[in-house]
């Protein structure tokens, strides 16, 4: 009896660690799985229609198995749109890791002055939503209301479009690297924090300048970080949307297919073709891993210490 009784306790108290799991495996399923699985489910379907019009026909969803993947892949619209991107991710993610890097040691630093005041200034811009900063740039992009114009005026430089066809990259880019380096910073801010002071302090006394410390110590402790912070970036980066979606009305540069997901969102809502859509969205998710897991295998023994 006193043997079943400690086999019950030991199943509750086993259980406990389940139901604190339960509300985030229940929203997880709910916002995450079901959606996925629902999109898989419309890219092997295909709407068929049967009747003679006039209001008397019928639709039906059927089955046709990978015809919408190969379609999706034999567009040249939709590779022509990744090309656009990957350009644009390269500029995007050098400029943003390397400032957020740059400011992470500069905080850090022992001779740092108005270091809360400059956390606070470099992250702030993360916390304006994407859509509000694209808005906000965009504005200050129009010559008409640009003081950005009548400085380039005032050094000499005259005719600049910031938002034409061979500058709005760059533009959509700063308004990236201005909205994500903060975050990145942080990460890597917050990982520095956690290193022991003393291996400055016998650093120092070995007559290390903060320079070599920071080169010689502190950013291969960063490691981890730096490549937690690029790996999140890679994904986010070649998945713009906002940005370009947000400026096209002010812009004649940016087309409906600029970037892969502005074509799933105008083939889901403009053409109405959610299983071309859903078929393209999956493709794109399978493609942006792949950088990132080639990364990962590229940099998991330095970085982990794994063997890969």
């Amino acid at each position: 009896m006193a043997r079943a009784r400690r086999g019950a306790r030991a199943s509750r108290a086993g259980a406990i660690p389940y139901l604190y799991l339960a509300p985030a495996i229940a929203l997880f399923c709910f916002f995450v799985a079901v959606p996925i699985g629902y999109t898989v489910y419309l890219s092997l379907r295909r709407a068929k229609f049967s009747g003679l019009g006039l209001g008397k026909g019928s639709r039906k969803e059927i089955f046709v198995g990978l015809d919408n993947y190969r379609a999706a892949i034999s567009d040249g619209e939709f590779w022509a749109s990744w090309v656009r991107v990957l350009g644009y991710a390269i500029g995007v993610l050098v400029l943003m890791l390397g400032l957020a890097l740059v400011f992470a040691l500069l905080l850090d630093s022992a001779t740092v002055r108005f270091g809360r005041f400059s956390r606070i200034a470099i992250f702030l811009p993360y916390a304006v939503p994407a859509v509000v900063a694209t808005l906000l740039w965009g504005f200050l992009y129009l010559p008409s209301l640009s003081p950005i114009h009548d400085l380039l005026e005032a050094v000499g430089i005259t005719g600049v479009d910031l938002l034409g066809p061979g500058t709005v990259v760059f533009s959509m880019a700063n308004i990236a690297i201005w909205g994500g380096t903060g975050f990145n910073m942080l990460v890597l801010y917050t990982q520095l924090r956690s290193i022991s002071r003393d291996y400055y302090e016998a650093a120092r006394i070995d007559g290390a300048s903060e320079w070599a410390i920071a080169l010689r110590i502190k950013v291969p402790m960063l490691v981890p970080a730096i490549v937690l912070t690029t790996v999140f970036s890679i994904i986010a980066t070649i998945q713009v949307f906002s940005e370009p979606v947000t400026l096209r009305p002010i812009t004649n540069a940016l087309s409906s297919t600029w970037s892969p997901l502005m074509k799933v969102y105008r083939d889901a809502f403009v053409t109405g073709d959610l299983y071309s859509a859903a078929a393209t969205s999956i493709v794109i998710a399978v493609i942006s891993l792949i950088p990132s897991l080639g990364f990962l295998r590229l940099v998991r023994r330095r970085a982990f210490g794994e063997d890969v």
